[in-house]
Parts: C-alpha cells; structure tokens; sequence
C-alpha cells in the first residue's frame, strides 16, 4: 500500500480537517489544526507531503521519526499540529484496513467508556450558575468554564470576588459530587493566580487549569502552595520533550496534551505513560472537531490514567457548525450519565460525511481568537 494523495479542508467554525488517499482505495482522517491559524498548518502540512506521498502509510513510527526529524528546527504548535494530523490519518487508515479500532494495536482497551465535561459561560464567564444547571439535567457530571475575563499582574480584589461568586454559583446549583474545572487559561499571572487559587479552596474543585503561561510553569510551585486543589496544564505544550521538565518538578497533577497539536495519537500516548510514571493524570485537550474527538477516545480506550475527556458540543466556538455536523452517523459520541462509549469501529471509529466536508470547505472560515487590553492599554491574554 502506497499514500498517494493528500486533501486539506479548512472547514467552519474553526477546524482543518486532513484526508489522506492510498493506491488500495483506503483512506483516513486527521484534524491538524492551530486554532487561528489553520492557513499555517495547512502549509507546513503541504510541506511535509514530499515525506508522505509514495510511503507506506502502516509505518507510523518512521513516518513520525521523518516528519519530526527531518527538518532540522522542531517542535512548536504549528509543526507539531501538522504532523498530528497526519499522525491521526495515518492510523484510522491502519485501522480501516486490519477492521480494527486504533486502541487494539496500542495494547487494547482497559475500559469500556469515559468521563466527559461540557463548557459553559463563554469566553467572559456570565450565567454559569444556570447553565451548569442545564448541563446536570442533560446528564453531564463536570463542566469546565474560564476563570475571568482580562487581569493585569496586580489587578483588583473585585475581580478575584467575581470569580468566586461565579463558582460558587456553579457549586450551588450544582451540588456537592459536580465536577467543577476552572480554566484560567493564562490570563492570571503568578501573583494574582496565588490569591484565586487560594480564595476558590472552599469549593472543592476538580482541577484550576492553565493558573500561569506555560511557559512561565516555574510559577505552579508558588500556586501549588496556596491550594491543595489539583492543578492541570499542557494543552500549549507540543511533545514528550515539553512535557518532561514539568513532570520532573513535580508540581502539575493533570496534563492536557492536544491530540491535534502535540504529535497526534503516537506522541499523546508516549506523554501519557510518561506522565504515569511520574503519578500524574490525564485529561485530554479537545474544543474541536470530531476527527480530534475519534483520535482521542482511542486514546482514552487504551490509557488507564487518563481520567476525563474534554469535548466541544455546544461550546461557545462553534457557531457556524457543531460536533456531530460532520458525521454520517452523529450517534457514536452519544453521551450517558457523564460518559461516552469508546467507539468501536475501524480506525478512529467515525465516518466522515465527505460531502458535508468538501461543501463546507467552499465557506471556510477566518476565525482569530480577539485581541483583549487591560484598562491601561496593555495587550492582555485571551
């Protein structure tokens, strides 16, 4: 079997979709996409095709190793995303043409289903005491919702007050068993981070996520002080090689590495035994597509630390198109009491509707996350 063709599909609200075609009718599907910068990782996909067309699309690990060493600068999000969707396509075409779901050739499944959580409140966190309200009735037991909107570095005690008006918000509508996750999302540095930490103890959170920039982690010791919640990062962290100083110093309880930015499947699963050794939890990062949901329930189905899955139905992102728009059969994510089954079919386990695809791709999109300011004028973080 030889790959023969490769297909980009920038697609609403925010996703690439890959298609990669092989001279035995065999194909797959990947998600290789930066969030805001789809064009990029389209063309660095593009670059790496000479590597690709002509190969056998079973090597997976040589075809990884090129992509990834081949080129003499590596890592980051843009190249790292590229080849996860390649990485991802590449494995739904192993799957398609052994019969087996991806899970089987990665040991097996050590469960049946997993844990998922729902967003509520959007990027400037209103109403989320009702929504989490909504999303208990729906079945869902956690939700994740951000932090706050912009913060400087020393910023005001009524924003920190907010914050945990709208938790404890959550927390009441709720109830005591609810998982409640808190993403900071970077926009809360070091010193303002120690004091939110601190003042949300009360409400027993699953996890704060993302408390400091990734690349200021040396800060999670000085957060890790002031809170005995657990404390998530990783989805801006690209490969085993990012993720081995933070687990070495020993101050994160949950990663979050992105099955389209960081590697795809092959290096998701090397982060995660990683992170086993070390004691540490995983929690995928998915607010995208369903070729990114497929990769990582196939993660899921074979990693025993990983403890919740993320996923973006109905997130405040996906405007133009959800989830299931891009499925022939949108019921193989078909959630239950706060779970969903590991999809057992070939491959990732989802049949992409291509038609809805290629007619979508007419449309694309342009979506950039906005550029917030504090209230001196200096840019913030979104």
């Amino acid at each position: 079997m030889k790959i023969t063709e490769i297909e980009l599909f920038t697609v609403p609200p925010r996703w690439l979709f890959l298609k990669i075609s092989t001279d035995e009718g065999i194909t797959g599907w990947g998600e290789p996409v930066v969030e805001g910068r789809a064009d990029t990782v389209a063309a660095a996909v593009r670059e790496l095709e000479p590597c690709l067309i002509g190969n056998d699309p079973s090597r997976i690990e040589d075809l990884w190793q090129v992509l990834y060493r081949g080129g003499f600068y590596r890592g980051g999000p843009v190249m790292m995303s590229a080849i996860a969707g390649i990485d991802q396509a590449l494995w739904d075409i192993k799957g398609q043409r052994y019969g087996l779901p991806v899970y089987e050739f990665l040991g097996g499944a050590a469960r049946e289903k997993v844990r998922v959580y729902s967003w509520i409140g959007g990027d400037r966190p209103t109403d989320v005491g009702r929504a989490a309200a909504e999303k208990k009735e729906q079945g869902f037991n956690a939700i994740k919702m951000n932090a706050s909107g912009e913060m400087n570095y020393i910023d005001s005690f009524s924003k920190v007050e907010a914050i945990v008006e709208r938790v404890a918000a959550v927390r009441e509508a709720t109830g005591p068993d609810f998982g409640i996750a808190v993403d900071f999302h970077g926009r809360i540095h070091r010193a303002m981070a120690k004091v939110v930490a601190k003042e949300l103890e009360p409400y027993r959170l699953m996890f704060i996520e993302e408390p400091v920039l990734p690349e200021n982690n040396e800060a999670l010791r000085e957060v890790a002080r002031h809170t005995s919640t657990p404390i998530a990062t990783g989805e801006r962290m690209y490969s085993r090689w990012d993720f081995k100083g933070l687990l070495e110093d020993g101050y994160v309880d949950i990663i979050q590495p992105d099955l389209s930015h960081a590697g795809g499947i092959s290096e998701v699963k090397k982060i995660a035994a990683m992170a086993e050794a070390y004691d540490v939890t995983v929690a995928p990062h998915c607010p995208l597509g369903p070729v990114a949901l497929a990769s990582c329930l196939q993660l899921d189905a074979c990693t025993p630390n990983v403890f919740i899955q993320e996923q973006s139905l109905g997130i405040h992102y996906n405007q133009e198109s959800d989830l299931l728009d891009y499925l022939e059969d949108p019921t193989v994510f078909q959630y239950e009491d706060g779970y969903v089954a590991i999809p057992e079919g070939p491959g990732l386990g989802i049949r992409v509707d291509e038609s809805v695809v290629r007619e979508a791709a007419r449309r694309g999109h342009k979506w950039k996350n906005p550029i917030w300011r504090n209230a001196d004028g200096t840019v913030a973080e979104w």
